[in-house]
């Protein structure tokens, strides 16, 4: 009952604040006032509804809160059984691979072009998962450094005829180059501090590329840049859609073996150690200046390489692909999947790039949607789609000595 009166006087509240745009139409031509009542109407059902709601579902959340966590560990604890047990894992892995590999050639030419982007922002968000997920370094410019890597290719391509096999390397260093010189000022910020500069740095070199038409041809951008070759074979755009289709499959293969392989080594620790307090970190005698600029530098190369495809997937870049909206969708694909958790980046990638494809009908609240999903996301589910569990290690050479003094 009590959540029924607050949920009716929000909604009368609501109405009132809404009531002089949504109910006064003015006509300046014919000097009239229209008075649409029926919106107001619809204004206060729909507030009230979702105030009611939104009561309900914190309400639940407190009260059973507990009942809600233990199912949602049974679902973690099952998640992490099929992903460290063979018996589960290598039987999944081979059905997504044959499932992978047999995609291209049941679908249309479109279908694989959403797909190569969902997997071109997996790898963006895996990338970003290292700075932000792994050593809590919180980065809003990460699109400058995927805008050096398609900027690398087209200017290399267009100037000098390089070969797409020959500039992805170069844009994975040239990457990890700017994540260097960007780390060096950023060494002794952090938290909000940090999110500003990084965001700065992204504007920065979006800025350069929309303002410096000599060197980036301006807003116009650069057109007709070369897709991959195969041993000189030429290809259609099917094909050639295809085919960098397969050539990310194994990128991001390559790139979660990679990261998965860094979060349990020496600098993966650090980083988690970072990650968790900075303090105690450096009091442990870990080199923070040389923990930050391997995040930095790690995370950008992922970033380089996926702009060098991402060019060659378009064959046409501009500075109106990198804007900082593109770094709030990748920052959003790892918070949305789990800090740190490289299963929830990908399950998240594909919710955050293939639905907006697929719900094409609701494009005009695409935003609205986006901004509430996130909203309600960070209310009940703040640690993400698959969170990862704290790690603990134990201090072998205690039992022994308790053992030896016995």
């Amino acid at each position: 009952m009590n959540g029924l009166k607050k949920s009716l006087l929000v909604s009368i509240w609501f109405m009132f604040l809404t009531f002089p745009i949504m109910v006064i139409r003015v006509n300046t031509v014919n000097k009239t006032i229209e008075w649409r009542w029926e919106n107001v109407l619809w204004i206060g059902l729909g507030s009230f509804v979702l105030s009611f709601v939104w009561r309900y579902l914190m309400e639940r959340r407190n009260r059973g809160g507990s009942s809600d966590g233990d199912q949602g560990g049974k679902v973690q604890t099952m998640i992490r059984q099929i992903m460290t047990q063979p018996r589960f894992f290598l039987p999944a892995g081979a059905f997504l691979l044959a499932a992978a590999a047999v995609f291209p050639l049941i679908t249309s030419t479109y279908q694989v072009n959403i797909m190569i982007t969902a997997l071109i922002y997996v790898m963006l968000g895996l990338g970003l998962n290292i700075v932000v997920g792994l050593a809590g370094l919180l980065d809003l410019g990460y699109v400058a450094f995927y805008a050096v890597g398609a900027y690398t290719y087209a200017l290399l391509n267009y100037h000098f005829g390089l070969g797409f096999w020959l500039v992805l390397p170069l844009g994975g260093a040239l990457g990890a180059l700017f994540g260097i010189l960007l780390g060096f000022p950023v060494l002794r910020l952090r938290g909000d501090y940090l999110a500003i500069v990084t965001l700065g740095f992204g504007e920065i070199i979006r800025l350069i590329l929309e303002n410096w038409n000599e060197f980036s041809q301006g807003p116009s951008g650069i057109a007709n840049i070369s897709r991959p070759g195969f041993f000189g074979m030429e290809m259609g755009v099917t094909q050639a859609s295809v085919y960098i289709y397969y050539l990310m499959i194994a990128m991001v293969i390559v790139t979660i073996f990679v990261v998965n392989r860094l979060q349990d080594s020496r600098i993966g620790r650090a980083w988690m150690a970072l990650r968790e307090d900075e303090i105690a970190c450096q009091a442990m005698g870990i080199d923070k200046m040389k923990t930050k600029l391997m995040a930095f530098s790690l995370g950008a190369t992922w970033a380089g390489f996926a702009g060098v495809i991402f060019a060659a997937k378009t064959t046409f870049i501009n500075p109106a692909s990198f804007t900082f909206l593109e770094s709030a969708i990748i920052l959003s694909i790892v918070v949305l999947g789990g800090m740190g958790s490289i299963l929830g980046v990908i399950l998240a990638a594909f919710i955050m790039i293939l639905l907006p494809e697929y719900l094409r009908a609701f494009s005009e609240y695409r935003m609205l949607i986006f901004g509430a999903a996130m909203v309600l996301m960070m209310v009940f589910r703040p640690q993400g789609l698959i969170s990862t569990p704290k790690r603990h290690y134990t201090y072998k050479g205690q039992a022994k000595e308790t053992g030896a003094k016995a």
